[in-house]
């Protein structure tokens, strides 16, 4: 069973840029979806991107919100065991607690498609 430990959070200004770290342990060969969600204090979690591997090619699929698409990326590697989030041009609205969650299938954009979670790491886009 993996296990994800989360971090790189912090508070940052309109525009600015955050990575976000998953940091993951256990048997990551059987997890072959890693995603972010996201939960601002009173709203639903919601997804942000997510990387779907190939573990015969090697290749990694990421697909993303489209509230986050141009400004937020996940490289296409695995070769760590660690999944970056890299936050770019950052708004007020990004403002939430971040979560990264691992599936042992071919996860989709829902929750409860994933059972392993993160404890999330907070990130505050504030002037």
């Amino acid at each position: 069973q993996v296990q994800l430990v989360e971090s790189g959070g912090g508070l940052v200004q309109p525009g600015g840029s955050l990575r976000l770290s998953c940091a993951a342990s256990g048997r990551t060969f059987s997890t072959p979806t890693i995603v972010w969600f996201r939960q601002a204090p009173g709203k639903d979690r919601y997804f942000v991107a997510r990387i779907n591997w190939s573990w015969i090619s090697n290749v990694g699929r990421t697909y993303y919100t489209d509230s986050v698409k141009g400004r937020f990326t996940i490289p296409r590697d695995n070769a760590d065991d660690t999944v970056y989030l890299q936050m770019n041009s950052l708004k007020p609205e990004d403002t939430a607690v971040y979560y990264c969650a691992a599936s042992t299938t071919d996860g989709g954009s829902s929750w409860n498609d994933y059972d392993v979670w993160g404890q999330g790491t907070q990130v505050t886009v504030s002037s």
